[in-house]
């Protein structure tokens, strides 16, 4: 940014917005494909916890270490096996996603009260329409509240795979602080929050959706 130029040029933006819409689709894309995988492997991690309680410490060891490791340098550790590719970006995305939806999925599931498994028992309900009748839905709140989390906190480190090739509006801010070109770096920001909370809204949305019950509690 040189001296006396506009912090936001609305000309640059208008004559770019084909390059705004590929960068919203790949933002979107990264987080919906990492959101989508990690709620699948973690509610089989989850499923296997609550039949085999003695997992629980090694998973979430695992899942815990995973989430503490910086980005960058999970990044850089993944790039000379898989490359400067999306599967380099999923992986990572993946990783950070599933200690969250781990504990929200086990603690929704065992929210349940007992006496409504009892009650579904007594009726001849087995393991699995107990499960998939009872318990999922009753812990639908917590779990899209971990879905939530999962799903902003990997909308911010999209922006991060920018470094290696991808990242989605993360690409405009990393090329703008690399040009010194402030509109760039504000239009990237300012939508990767806009989706975020874009994101949290429509969640909110899904959740009283498919728990209308919650809302006459």
């Amino acid at each position: 940014m040189t001296e006396g130029e506009p912090l936001i040029r609305w000309d640059w933006i208008a004559g770019h917005l084909d390059e705004i819409a590929f960068r919203l689709g790949q933002h979107v894309e990264l987080t919906l494909i990492a959101v989508g995988a990690g709620l699948l492997i973690a509610f089989g991690l989850s499923l296997l916890i609550l039949r085999t309680p003695w997992l629980e410490a090694p998973i979430t060891w695992v899942t815990g270490t995973l989430y503490t490791i910086p980005s960058l340098a999970l990044f850089a550790l993944l790039v000379p096996v898989t490359g400067l590719s999306v599967l380099t970006a999923e992986i990572g995305l993946v990783s950070y996603t599933l200690l969250i939806l781990i504990r929200n999925i086990i603690r929704g599931i065992r929210g349940v009260p007992a006496d409504v498994r009892e009650a579904a028992v007594g009726m001849g309900y087995t393991r699995r329409q107990l499960l998939w009748r009872i318990e999922v839905p009753l812990a639908l709140a917590v779990i899209i509240a971990g879905v939530r989390l999962a799903t902003i906190s990997t909308i911010g480190l999209v922006t991060v795979t920018s470094l290696i090739g991808q990242g989605g509006f993360g690409f405009l801010i990393l090329i703008g602080i690399q040009r010194f070109f402030s509109t760039e770096l504000i239009v990237g920001a300012v939508l990767s929050v806009a989706l975020a909370i874009c994101a949290d809204a429509l969640l909110v949305l899904l959740q009283r959706r498919l728990t209308p019950w919650a809302r006459l509690a």
